[in-house]
């Protein structure tokens, strides 16, 4: 009797014990294979000619981005839930500008009313 009962507890724990070698190895390829994925898209996303440079979320279906096109050309739009608009575009140059003020400044960071006023007298009259 006191060896059959020990032969189950035996066994339930090679069952857990199995169990649970198993749960952890599925969680350890589904991060390697994640990671994986993700420098996988984002090598095949820097090799185009678009890439966004800077974002900041104003509400929480929105935000204005800085998007590179091309090598010397910066497009700034506002980015909704069903809607982007082109607020702004800007050269190299112009970009080094800003964040070369932003480091004079000892600013890391402006706050979004400094980089709307900015750009607002390049946004076309209605």
């Amino acid at each position: 009797m006191i060896t059959l009962a020990s032969s189950h507890y035996l066994n339930s724990m090679i069952e857990l014990i199995t169990v649970l070698v198993i749960f952890v190895f599925v969680l350890l390829l589904t991060y390697y294979v994640t990671r994986w994925i993700a420098g996988y898209q984002k090598t095949k996303l820097s090799q185009g000619n678009l890439s966004i440079v800077e974002a900041i979320r104003v509400s929480n279906n929105q935000s204005i981005q800085i998007i590179r096109a091309g090598k010397e050309k910066y497009l700034v739009v506002a980015v909704g839930k069903e809607q982007t608009t082109l607020l702004a575009t800007m050269t190299k140059e112009e970009l080094d500008e800003i964040q070369e003020i932003r480091i004079q400044n000892g600013s890391p960071k402006e706050s979004f009313q400094e980089i709307f006023d900015k750009l607002k007298d390049r946004l076309p009259k209605k």
